[in-house]
Formats: structure tokens, C-alpha cells, sequence
């Protein structure tokens, strides 16, 4: 398929005048997110690359009105223009009977499953009243608070509160688990609690008053007896209020290690000989 230089010329203002609304659109968008960034470094990261995207728009609109007015005749410099033919008249032959079948078989009979499957919704993570009662705090959480992905350790922290070692999968012996996790336009006293389950089970929660100011990062952490740890899979739920705000996985493989039982020393005391007093001698009268 061939085009000629004015359709070109067209068809390549048109791209840029795309290119220019997809940069100054997404560099306003960046602009604006990266206003709400909480961290002065990342804030203007994000801006001055905005701001790079809505100049690289200019840049495709000076492109563009440099092609619509100087494009074609460039094009003609180094491209010679062939001749164009005159439109020959061809005479097109049209069959004068057209064989048209009179019957089509439509079937009578729809198959319709006897029972049809409707998928379940999916079950979203709820606060258990076990753990509602020991609420303190306030329970309406602010509706601009963010948390990030949850980073699970089990070496330890920084002191950054940057996870040592992170990881998804642990072997036994787990030992003290950390799952770390950054925030932001938090508020305190919010009600905050961190519920840890093994297979749909709850094994450990932790509820209290947010006393950690609007940003930052923390964690919440487990470190059970060794045995407690148990193969399979571990799902920590983070909630504000009643309100669920985000869940991470990881997994525990190899079987926990068997409780040593220390035997405990049974003292004995053996009674020493009981002392019998003997009874005092009686005066006995005497005759004159």
C-alpha cells in the first residue's frame, strides 16, 4: 500500500499532536501525585520528572507545526512526484441470475445445561469480635491514610526499620518473624491491629491505640516458641478500626523442632531417728 506525501505530511501531525497529549497528560498527572508524596527526596523526584514529560509535549507540538508547514515541500525536494493516470473506465460484468437456495435449515431444539455454576464472591477479611472487645481507640480511620506492601523478616531490622534479609518463604526454625510496612496521613489514636493466621486460623493479634504520628514506618511481629511454628501457609491482615486495609502472605516449610523436655530433680527427705523420752521415775513413799 502506497500513500502520497500530503497524506504523510497529515499523518504525522496527527502522531505528534497524540504524543503531545499523552506526555503533558501524563505529566500533569505526576506533577499532581507527586505533590502528595510525604518524603521531600521522592516528592521532587516525582515533580521534576513531570514537569520533563510536559516540555517533551512542547517539543512534539513545535515538531508538529514544523512538519505542517514545512514538511511537504522538504519531501518534494528530495522526492519526485510520479505522474498521476487518468481513471480508465472498466466495464464490470453483472450476472443477470443469481441462483438463491428458498430453504435454510434452522434448528428447532436449544441444549440448555441442566444446572448452571454461579461463582461464589470472594469472602473480604473481617475483624473477629474476640479481638473487637479490646478496642480503645477511635474507630473511623482517615480517608487519606495509605500502607504499603508488607516485607517479611526473620533476621531482624535496621536502624532504618529497612527488613535484614526479606524473604516469603522461611524455614524451620522460623524464629522472631518481622513484617515491616511504611504509612502515611495517619492519625493517632486510630484503632490499629495486626492479625497473624496459619491456614485460616488465628494464632496471634495484636490491638491498640496508633501512636506512631502521620508517616513513618513500623512493623508488627511474632516471636512464639518454637514449636509454634508451624508448616504451611501464614497470612498477616492489617486493620484501622473494622476497617481491612491490606493483607500479605508468606510461607513456613520443614517441621518445627521437638520441645525438649528437661527431667526435674525430685528431692527426698529421709526423716532421721525419732527421740522417744522415757517417762520420769515416781517417787516411791518409804516406811518409817
Amino acid at each position: 500500500m502506497s500513500i502520497d506525501i500530503q497524506a504523510g505530511i497529515i499523518a504525522a501531525v496527527f502522531l505528534t499532536l497524540i504524543f503531545f497529549l499523552i506526555s503533558v497528560i501524563s505529566g500533569i498527572q505526576t506533577v499532581i501525585s507527586g505533590n502528595k508524596v510525604k518524603f521531600f527526596q521522592l516528592r521532587q523526584n516525582q515533580i521534576l520528572r513531570g514537569w520533563r514529560l510536559i516540555v517533551l509535549g512542547i517539543f512534539w507540538v513545535l515538531i508538529g507545526i514544523a512538519v505542517y508547514f514545512f514538511g511537504e515541500p522538504v519531501a518534494y525536494r528530495f522526492i519526485t512526484p510520479s505522474p498521476t493516470l487518468p481513471l480508465t473506465l472498466t466495464p464490470s460484468i453483472t450476472p443477470s441470475i443469481s441462483v438463491t437456495p428458498t430453504i435454510t435449515l434452522t434448528p428447532t431444539i436449544t441444549l440448555t445445561p441442566a444446572e448452571s455454576y454461579t461463582p461464589l464472591p470472594s469472602q473480604t477479611p473481617h475483624m473477629p469480635m474476640a479481638v473487637e472487645a479490646y478496642f480503645e481507640g477511635i474507630l473511623t480511620p482517615p480517608a487519606e491514610a495509605a500502607f504499603s506492601s508488607l516485607i517479611f523478616s526473620n533476621i531482624g531490622l535496621d536502624d532504618n526499620y529497612n527488613p535484614i534479609g526479606p524473604g516469603i518463604q522461611f524455614t524451620n526454625p522460623v524464629g522472631h518473624l518481622y513484617a515491616v510496612y511504611s504509612y502515611a496521613h495517619m492519625e493517632d489514636d486510630i484503632q490499629w491491629s495486626a492479625l497473624w493466621y496459619w491456614e485460616d486460623e488465628l494464632v496471634r493479634f495484636e490491638s491498640k491505640p496508633w501512636k506512631g504520628g502521620s508517616g513513618g514506618y513500623d512493623y508488627t511481629d511474632w516471636d512464639p516458641s518454637p514449636e509454634l511454628w508451624l508448616p504451611g501457609e501464614y497470612e498477616v491482615q492489617i486493620f484501622l478500626g473494622t476497617k481491612f486495609i491490606l493483607s500479605d502472605f508468606f510461607t513456613v516449610v520443614g517441621d518445627p523442632p521437638t520441645p525438649t523436655i528437661t527431667p526435674t530433680p525430685t528431692i527426698t527427705f529421709t526423716p532421721s531417728p525419732s527421740f522417744t523420752p522415757s517417762p520420769a521415775p515416781t517417787d516411791t513413799p518409804s516406811n518409817p
